[in-house]
Parts: C-alpha cells; sequence; structure tokens
C-alpha cells in the first residue's frame, strides 16, 4: 500500500510539473480537462510469436485526461487511468474442458503527443507507464474456480508504446487505441539451478474509449 501511495504521488507530481512548464511557454493556451472510459480488448504475446485472436480478454478503462496544447496543432495530453488487461485460455483434455480468464488490473499513465489533423481529427502517439494493482485468475466449465494471485510473483510495473486516432464533436470525443506492451508479465525466477520467468509475456491492448470534456 505505501508503494502503491508513492507511486501515485509521483505522478501527480510529474503532470503537475507539466502543467507548470506548459503555461509557462504561453499564459494564452487553453487547458483541456475531461473524463474518459472505454472498453479494452487484451491479449499476452510472447517472444516472436502472434498475437491469438482466440485468447482476447474483454474489459473495460476509465479515468481522467488533460490536453495541453503548445501550438495550434499540437498538444501533450497525459492521463491516469485504471484498466484491465490480460488473457483469455480455452482449454479442452482428459480432465476437463473450458477457459479461464487470467486478468490484470493497472493504474495507468500515458504521456502522448497530439496531432491535430483537421478540426475534428487527431492522431495520437506516445509511451504508457503502469502499476499493477491486484491480478486473479478464474475459470469457468467443469470446473469452475476463482484465485487472487500474489502480484509479488509477477512485475509491478509495466511500460510501452501507444498509438491511436480520436474524432472531436465537442464536448464528447471517441477515439481507438493500441497499447503495445514493451515489459515481461512475469518475473524471472531460479528454482533448482534453472530459471524461468512465467508467464514469459507482455501486455497488448487495443481500446475502444470515449471521453467528455469538463471545461
Amino acid at each position: 500500500m505505501k508503494m502503491q501511495t508513492n507511486f501515485l504521488c509521483a505522478l501527480t507530481l510529474f503532470i503537475s510539473a507539466s502543467f507548470g512548464m506548459l503555461h509557462a511557454q504561453d499564459n494564452n493556451v487553453t487547458t483541456e480537462f475531461g473524463v474518459k472510459g472505454g472498453f479494452n480488448m487484451s491479449n499476452l504475446y510472447g517472444s516472436g510469436e502472434d498475437v491469438d485472436d482466440n485468447n482476447i480478454l474483454y474489459g473495460f478503462n476509465a479515468g481522467v485526461y488533460a490536453t495541453l496544447p503548445i501550438s495550434d496543432f499540437v498538444a501533450i495530453q497525459p492521463e491516469i487511468l485504471f484498466t484491465t488487461k490480460g488473457a483469455e485460455l480455452d482449454y479442452n483434455n482428459a480432465l476437463a474442458t473450458g477457459n479461464a480468464k487470467f486478468r490484470l488490473n493497472y493504474i495507468e499513465v500515458p504521456l502522448l503527443v497530439r496531432v491535430n489533423i483537421t478540426k475534428n481529427f487527431n492522431v495520437h502517439a506516445g509511451g504508457y507507464a503502469s502499476y499493477l494493482v491486484d491480478s486473479k485468475v478464474t475459470g469457468d466449465g467443469d470446473i469452475n474456480f476463482e484465485q487472487e494471485i500474489d502480484t509479488d510473483d509477477l512485475n509491478k510495473f509495466d511500460a510501452g508504446i501507444s498509438a491511436g486516432v480520436g474524432v472531436d464533436f465537442s464536448p464528447v470525443s471517441i477515439g481507438l487505441r493500441y497499447n503495445y506492451g514493451l515489459t515481461t508479465v512475469g518475473k524471472e525466477r531460479t528454482v533448482a539451478g534453472t530459471t524461468y520467468t512465467f508467464p514469459d509475456a507482455k501486455n497488448s491492448n487495443l481500446t475502444l474509449y470515449l471521453s467528455y470534456k469538463l471545461n
């Protein structure tokens, strides 16, 4: 809990500093604040492996954002989101048939450069950093179960790159964004002289979002 608190405090200071630097450049810029939420399609991919569409886990994201203009066409957009990621696996063997959902809940902070192509259409790209809040696996089928996963067995921090497009119908906007994880979800461990990582995979996430400008 203390680590989570320190992480969130650091995020607040970082975003506050961004506000200050941008306003120092131009006192006439208009900063936009808003709330947003959306629908996630997530998966895990391994090194050199393609994402299997059959293993998509459906989830959601929700949070707040700010758009900090640095010109008529370019803006910096920081966000703070709660988002669900993970994957779903179907199994069919001699013991049981069903599916298991591996769910990861993160506090995520994207930092994006937004370019307004037209008045109502934008493209954006940048990176994100995430902190793992909790995780669990649930099973449905011949055997039903739900179990919390000890986050000490997983990497608490995730980071990756993001890119997307958005359409503005002020005060409402819709958009599509893809997040490509660069950090392995599982930690590297050594047991009996053998080193392994489980899960040896990274996050892949496509989100369809809706945002609402508050000012």
